[in-house]
């Protein structure tokens, strides 16, 4: 009696009071004679559910049923666990979007009141609990899809706090959340964040990468910092999982690689095109959560549209459906997710295309059911059918994934939520009909949730029949031609419907329908439904991508004009022999062994060309432009591989390219050397083990005299201050520097001590000579040197104070009068440096002219009458030794790396064609291949378009047709979208690749 009373008492203290009488009853249910499916592993036939008190109580096939349960008998229905959403917004605050960088006035501090760390991008304070409301409307469209609860948090920021785990319940808040802080997130968006910094994805990146340090920092409690709660609560919710919305197939690698650094496994929110790169995809060893979002058909029912489609566009429409099956079959942890649907009733529908494109039924519900619990260590509560867990089912009519399966009720926390009680009860089978005198055989068939009517006869006839809760309305032929007929309306009772209506002459009559005999459903035989025939998975994921990737091969290139840039020069009727990826021998009549024979005769071979100064393959943004000093941001960490100026680059002999952050800022940001490894991810671009460079910049650019009313607050305004912005950050480094071993480690002078320690080396952006005179007199002050010096249009004028200074220049060939202070430029340039003696370069700042950088250098041979060796050695050797790398390619040498082109004709000449480039002994570029390449681009769009206009036809959800837009990235350009743009036709002949000059 006492534990009675003890139980009554806990049970009946509430915070909350009522108004009214209370209601002390304990609703039980017992749910007999279902298919329970407890779990993707475990199926129980003519089985009992019990809940109490919204808890499962028991569930199996011999369970004792309490006296005061209400018993519903489930015969022919399914229980299943209600779906768990591990990425959701629901019932939190929309985030608006920041009017930040060069749409807005400058914003350099966070405005958020409080105690809070310096970036409103960086929101780790923020719990999704307080600010989480009960959403009615948005919980009855995800109960209706299956869902019975959801991992919410507010998606605004780069750290965005942690997310709350609720249930769909129609409840109070206090009822509905079962974890509170159930969850960390984070993502590469700054969101509604209206500061500058950061304005591109490598310096999200770098803000990411910062604030994990400060955080490890702030452990120490440092006097000097005071409070920083958002750096407490970056500390704070580590414990829980991690979730990281990437977005993007190339944004899950950067965002694993942070969390490698820093010890932190993510959970990965993904962005649908991860299929591209599965490999890459299983080797993260994340789990991952993937959206059933699948893209629209672009509508290219006009030719002049459909020109404007990429093929890659094309293919993903096709492709995306089949993220999920890939998945499992490689055996990736993933989850599935309504989010970024634009309506969540499609989310069934999507799953199943998901299933027909090869998602298992037990993989899709594990991803619904047990496998978010365990992420979120919820599985104690949710996820499966098991005693003590919360009663989240589904009531459905057969089988859930089965396209005519309906979902009668979705029980949540214990409470009915009725979706369909159309077919709950099983109505089909024979009736006797009776209509005033006469009496019909009447059959009522097909699924259970919306039968059929059919009368019985000499000539079966099929009538109509409406159903609404226990209304129905029948029309019933009773001639063949149906022109006579009878209309009837009336109420479903147990085993006998009455009611009235009029018959075949209209007069009004009384009617009863008996039931005779059950309804056996013919055994259909089970459709091998054949998988669809698909496009195949390109590397990369474009019109000119390899089906299989190219591997390295031993090559003897014959009897060819071989220019070596070395002392050797050019050498006649000569043999070159590749071996394992490195020039083996060079020759006459060298033995071919098992290589490959390339005939080179009345060809030139020269070695790869190397861009010194190059913005392709770089992912929202090439400038990190709002603040003065932003070294600590790497392209590194934003390499592009799909993009098709690689591709087009190998066909004008580029095989390494210096990838530079622009010109925005006085110190930019790390830059990349890459080799043009097409097809290859971003870490397989990466020119390994060669000497870290950085970006520094000087002039208009970065004392934004060119950018606008606005930007007139950020320091320096004047070519003077860019000078004290020098002095004042290689202090700031040294002090840095001598500052002891438990200082706070800051990303931006580290890379300004690498400078001063000649571990990382400057490229400048440089003009007018008065600034570049000013730059080497600072390097002097402080003991370094400035390596390259870049565009460098007044270089003619200080090449002598250049070469005392031990620096190296690399210019445009005859770029001038596009900007005020290039005035003074002239084509001679290139020529008069060298034969001051400095090592001078030719290079491209530009995606199109890399394609032809053999003729930029030749311009030198026609202004001022430069030798042709020397002329080729501008963008072959001479950027290799500018860039420490011609130890190992950049001529044509035993021992070397055989980066090689095969030209058809004179190196200089505008008429030479690359026929095929080499990178590493893998030939990248082949111009015949190439040809074949636009046969099957060809036949592959037409394939496509047939599809697309099929779809069309069939009804299915179509948008307008847009062009894809090719990003090209300049030292100007910022990343808010101001950039210049080309339509991305690389499909298009009228983009070809074979186009070897304009």
């Amino acid at each position: 009696m006492g534990l009675l009373m003890a139980t009554f008492s806990a049970k009946a203290q509430v915070t909350y009071p009522g108004n009214g009488v209370a209601d002390p009853s304990q609703a039980c249910y017992a749910f007999t004679h279902a298919t329970i499916v407890k779990d993707a592993d475990s199926k129980l036939n003519d089985a009992t559910l019990i809940i109490r008190e919204g808890k499962i109580v028991a569930v199996g096939s011999s369970v004792n049923i309490p006296k005061d349960a209400v018993v519903i008998d489930c015969k022919g229905k399914f229980i299943y666990p209600s779906f768990i959403d591990i990425y959701s917004d629901y019932g939190t605050p929309d985030a608006s979007r920041g009017a930040s960088g060069y749409h807005g006035n400058p914003q350099f501090i966070s405005n958020t009141p409080g105690a809070y760390g310096w970036n409103q991008a960086i929101r780790s304070q923020v719990n999704a609990v307080n600010e989480f409301t009960v959403d009615a409307k948005k919980a009855g469209s995800l109960r209706a899809q299956g869902f019975g609860s959801v991992l919410t948090h507010i998606e605004d920021g780069i750290a965005r706090g942690t997310g709350t785990f609720v249930t769909l319940a129609d409840e109070r808040e206090n009822k509905v959340i079962l974890k509170e802080k159930a969850s960390a997130h984070y993502s590469f968006d700054k969101g509604s964040s209206t500061q500058n910094y950061p304005s591109s994805l490598m310096g999200a990146i770098a803000l990411l990468r910062q604030s994990y340090l400060d955080a490890q920092w702030y452990k120490t409690k440092p006097a000097k910092e005071g409070v920083n709660l958002s750096l407490q609560a970056w500390n704070d919710i580590q414990q829980y999982p991690q979730i990281f919305d990437a977005g993007d197939k190339w944004n899950v690698l950067r965002a694993v690689k942070i969390g490698n650094e820093f010890g932190v496994q993510y959970i990965i929110k993904a962005g649908g095109n991860e299929y591209q790169r599965i490999p890459e995809m299983r080797a993260t060893k994340a789990t991952f959560i993937l959206p059933l979002d699948y893209p629209a058909a672009m509508d290219i029912e006009d030719p002049n549209d459909a020109r404007f489609v990429a093929l890659s566009d094309m293919k993903h429409w096709e492709l995306a459906p089949t993220e999920a099956g890939a998945f499992e079959k490689a055996k990736i942890p993933f989850c599935l997710t309504a989010a970024d649907l634009k309506d969540v009733k499609s989310f069934m529908g999507n799953l199943r295309k998901a299933m027909k494109y090869g998602l298992s039924e037990k993989a899709a519900l594990e991803a619904l059911t047990k496998t978010p619990a365990n992420v979120l260590k919820v599985y104690d509560q949710v996820g499966s059918l098991d005693a003590g867990k919360v009663a989240n089912f589904l009531l459905t009519s057969g089988p859930i994934f089965d396209e005519s399966t309906v979902i009668f009720q979705n029980w949540v926390q214990g409470n009915k939520y009725e979706l369909h009680d159309l077919g709950w009860k099983d109505l089909r089978g024979t009736y006797t009909l009776t209509v005033g005198s006469k009496t019909y055989r009447v059959e009522l068939k097909g699924a259970a949730s919306k039968p059929s009517l059919a009368v019985l006869s000499a000539d079966t006839l099929s009538g109509k029949i409406d159903l609404n809760g226990q209304l129905a309305q029948l029309v019933v032929p009773v001639t063949k031609d149906k022109k006579e007929q009878l209309r009837l309306s009336g109420v479903i009772g147990k085993n006998n419907w009455s009611g009235n209506g009029v018959d075949e002459a209209g007069n009004p009559v009384l009617w009863t329908m008996t039931f005779s005999q059950a309804y056996t459903p013919k055994e259909k035989k089970e459709k091998e439904e054949t998988a669809p025939s698909l496009s195949k998975i390109n590397y990369p994921f474009t019109g000119y991508g390899w089906e299989t990737m190219p591997t390295e091969q031993d090559i003897l290139i014959k009897n060819a004009t071989v220019w070596t840039s070395e002392a050797d020069g050019v050498l006649e009727n000569t043999d070159v022999l590749v071996k394992n990826g490195k020039i083996s021998r060079i020759g006459k009549n060298l033995p071919a062994g098992n290589a490959r024979v390339i005939d080179g005769t009345g060809k030139h071979l020269t070695a790869g060309i190397i861009d010194e100064h190059s913005h392709i393959a770089v992912t929202r943004g090439v400038n990190e432009g709002t603040q003065s000093v932003t070294s600590e941001v790497r392209i590194a960490d934003v390499l592009n591989p799909d993009d098709i100026n690689i591709y087009r680059q190998l066909s004008g002999g580029v095989t390494t390219s210096h990838i530079l952050h622009g010109s925005a800022n006085v110190i930019g940001g790390q830059t990349q050397l890459i080799k043009l490894r097409w097809g290859k991810n971003a870490e397989e671009l990466k020119f390994a083990n060669w000497d870290p460079f950085i970006k520094f910049a000087l002039g208009e650019n970065v004392k934004q005299s060119n950018w606008g009313e606005r930007n007139t607050t950020r320091f320096p305004q004047t070519r003077m201050g860019v000078e004290q912005v020098l002095v004042d950050a290689f202090t700031r480094a040294q002090d840095y520097e001598k500052s002891g071993a438990n200082k706070r480690r800051d990303l931006e002078l580290e890379a300004l001590v690498e400078i001063l320690n000649k571990k990382r080396f400057i490229t400048c952006h440089s003009y007018v000579q008065s600034e570049i005179n000013m730059l080497m007199k600072v390097a002097d002050r402080f003991h370094f040197t400035v390596n390259t010096f870049t565009h460098i249009l007044e270089g003619y004028k200080v090449a002598d104070k250049m070469k005392a200074h031990h620096a190296g220049a690399s210019t445009f060939a005859d770029w001038w009068a596009y900007k005020m202070e290039v005035t003074d430029a002239i084509p001679y340039n290139a020529n008069i440096m060298q034969r001051v003696g400095l090592t001078v370069a030719i290079n491209s700042d530009d995606a199109e002219m890399a394609r032809r950088l053999n003729q930029e250098a030749a311009k030198s041979v026609k202004y001022g009458g430069m030798e042709e060796i020397a002329a080729l050695e501008m963008v072959t050797i001479n950027p290799a030794k500018l860039l420490h790398i011609d130890d190992r390619t950049g001529s044509i040498k035993v021992g070397k790396d055989a980066d090689l082109v095969l030209w058809s004709d004179h190196p200089l000449s505008i008429y030479a064609k690359a026929e095929k480039t080499i990178v590493d002994g893998t030939v990248y570029f082949d111009r015949d291949y190439d040809q074949q390449l636009q046969a099957r681009i060809a036949k592959e769009r037409n394939a496509l378009m047939q599809k697309i206009l099929a779809e069309k036809k069939g009804g299915g959800p179509m948008k307008k047709a847009s062009p894809t837009i090719d990003q090209l990235w300049h030292c100007e350009d910022d990343g808010g979208g101001h950039q210049r743009q080309l339509f991305d036709l690389e499909e298009q002949h009228a983009q070809s690749v074979t186009q070897s000059s304009y």
